[in-house]
């Protein structure tokens, strides 16, 4: 079985970062690191490939830099990693990402597609979705649990009242939480191992696609302005000299929550 990771680089979250003053897009420096939700999806991949035998491969897309990120998965077992890296992507946005991502793993013939529910840097939690539609194939989102069938994968997918068990055939994309696994760390030997991996870098072209439809002229928006968060206004101390609930009531009238 080949499974594809979907896997982000991100800007180290405890290091500042800078915006482009004209786009206001993230200054993505040469040293990124993987986004921590993309580690549990790596877990998962690593541990059906153990099960099942197989092949588990990366797919990045965002400017390679000094490949910290891809590395980190490579270390933990993963076998090789596909980036796609390419000035056409800058300012890409959600449907952009999918189109490239799909584009990347059908080049690649993967049975199953794994993927973080979201990125800790975008939070648009649509990628995964967009990917299945994209590649025709089942999604299996917010599994919290996961298990490999004769088959295909069954899963326990996270809801608000619960969880729901939901099962399908290959090929399919499935989305996980943190938490549904406990991700490993990358051995000495590992570490040594991942120089030796291949790393395909491709284009927008190596992947038929057309520039006019991906990176921030296919994106369907712009950023206007960024400003700080405002900051915290102090509150309103009210001393009870037996009639302070009084105030309180009235209050919450006047924000029209009783």
């Amino acid at each position: 079985m080949k499974i594809a990771v979907c896997v982000k680089q991100i800007p180290d979250p405890a290091t500042p970062y800078q915006l482009d003053p004209t786009t206001h897009w993230v200054i993505r420096p040469p040293d990124q690191v993987m986004d921590d939700t993309d580690r549990y999806g790596v877990e998962v991949a690593l541990q059906l490939k153990e099960a099942s035998e197989g092949e588990v491969v990366l797919v990045s897309m965002g400017p390679a830099g000094n490949m910290q990120g891809i590395r980190q998965a490579l270390a933990m077992g993963a076998d090789k990693a596909v980036i796609i890296d390419d000035a056409e992507l800058k300012g890409s946005g959600a449907l952009s990402t999918a189109k490239v991502l799909a584009a990347a793993i059908k080049r690649e013939g993967a049975d199953l597609v794994i993927a973080g529910t979201e990125s800790s840097d975008g939070y648009t939690g649509v990628v995964p979705q967009q990917i299945s539609e994209l590649l025709d194939v089942p999604a299996l989102t917010f599994a919290r649990k996961f298990e490999k069938t004769e088959t295909g994968i069954r899963i326990e997918r996270q809801t608000q009242s619960g969880y729901d068990v939901v099962e399908c055939g290959l090929p399919a994309l499935i989305s996980v939480t943190a938490g549904v696994v406990e991700p490993r760390y990358p051995t000495f030997k590992g570490i040594m191992q991942a120089k030796q991996k291949p790393v395909d870098q491709l284009t927008v072209s190596d992947l038929g696609l057309d520039g006019d439809s991906v990176g921030g002229s296919g994106s369907g928006q712009d950023i206007t302005e960024v400003s700080p968060v405002p900051s915290r206004q102090a509150g309103q101390v009210i001393e009870d000299d037996g009639e302070g609930h009084l105030r309180i009531v009235e209050l919450l009238e006047q924000a029209k929550v009783v």
